[in-house]
């Protein structure tokens, strides 16, 4: 059996496809899977998918520059007619069973030439709005798979539909298999230390930082009994660095600080109280670990959907909601420090985040469904 899978941009894309392979390949162990994403420079596929021992194979793809009217943008039909051209290239030498997209620019040109070429089609949309690649595909693909029972509506399409399926998000089967204290362990953590993990996204979130690095000083003498990790973004990371330094907080041990957060299940496993975007992804995975949170929505996403999501949580108390526009006035700081000192609140958020938004089974779902279209071929 072999599998193309093709998302890219963000590691909001990038994981779900990481996932869905490692959901197909426990089942299937001698499938072959390849993945195809976009070659820009920034896209988290050639950074995640190699580590995982993947091959990668690139698209030349990009999308719509802003403004507009650049120059830029006249050559884009030239890109986007050659981004077909190579991935049907890919596709006649690679000879897939199936493909999959999960989002991101590279997602269209494969998945369209697939579908047109008669192979299998299957896309994940983990968010509520679904994306641009995911919607220009959505009426040439077998099936169409998803996390929010709102995005079907937003496809146009019904909930009677057949050829849409709400499956939940697919995670990685390291999280939730690691015990916390096993996690606390390979951390270094004692059973006394209060662990807070926090991230603002694989590339970076200027404002994020700030707000966790002013928390972490003040944290210094408010919370002596907490430890604090972040992740930076590579982008970020020498600055954030830099403040750290003028916090005077560099050579302290209590104080961990990184570009990006590999091994994100165990330090999630570890954690006490997590600080993250609000990323469909980044909550499937709070959910399943029952995690309480602090979601810091980005306001840089397509229809502010982040803050949807962050919002949904918020209304069943399962997580506190800060706007980044927020963030100047110490709101993440005063909202730390005191979920720090709340033992029983922070444990009343994790089992709600778990009771209305894990998807224990979305991986098994998945599998299921794509060997659905298989069998119709």
């Amino acid at each position: 059996m072999k599998l193309l899978l093709t998302g890219g941009g963000t590691a909001g894309h990038v994981n779900p496809a990481l996932a869905i392979a490692a959901a197909w390949k426990q089942q299937d162990p001698t499938a072959e899977i390849l993945f195809a994403a976009s070659g820009i420079p920034t896209d988290k596929a050639a950074d995640l998918i190699p580590r995982v021992g993947y091959e990668l194979r690139k698209i030349n793809i990009r999308g719509l520059r802003r403004p507009v009217y650049s120059p830029s943008n006249l050559a884009l039909p030239f890109i986007m007619l050659r981004s077909r051209k190579e991935a049907k290239a890919l596709i006649k030498e690679f000879k897939p069973d199936l493909i999959i997209g999960t989002g991101g620019y590279a997602c269209w040109p494969v998945v369209s030439v697939g579908a047109s070429m008669g192979i299998p089609t299957a896309v994940h949309e983990s968010n509520a709005i679904p994306g641009k690649a995911i919607e220009s595909v959505k009426k040439k693909v077998d099936l169409i798979m998803v996390n929010f029972p709102e995005t079907i509506d937003r496809l146009g399409f019904s909930e009677n539909d057949r050829r849409v399926l709400r499956v939940g998000n697919p995670y990685m089967s390291d999280f939730g298999n690691v015990a916390r204290g096993a996690a606390r362990k390979m951390l270094g953590l004692s059973e006394e230390d209060v662990y807070v993990l926090s991230f603002g996204g694989s590339l970076g979130a200027d404002r994020v930082n700030e707000a966790v690095l002013s928390l972490w000083k003040a944290g210094k003498t408010e919370a002596p009994k907490a430890v604090f990790c972040h992740a930076a973004g590579k982008r970020d990371y020498e600055r954030a660095k830099t403040m750290l330094s003028q916090y005077g907080l560099s050579d302290d041990p209590r104080f961990i600080l990184k570009d990006y957060i590999y091994d994100m299940p165990i330090h999630m496993a570890a954690a006490d109280l997590v600080i993250s975007r609000a990323g469909a992804m980044s909550i499937s995975e709070l959910a399943l670990m029952k995690k309480a949170a602090i979601l810091i929505p980005s306001p840089f996403v397509a229809e502010n959907h982040q803050y949807k999501n962050a919002m949904a949580l918020h209304r069943k108390h399962a997580g506190v909601c800060i706007e980044e526009k927020d963030l100047g006035g110490g709101a993440l700081t005063q909202t730390v420090l005191a979920l720090l000192q709340n033992p029983d609140e922070r444990a009343r958020m994790g089992n709600a985040v778990y009771e209305n938004f894990a998807a224990p089974n979305a991986n098994e779902t998945i599998v299921v469904a794509l060997r659905s279209i298989l069998k119709k071929a």
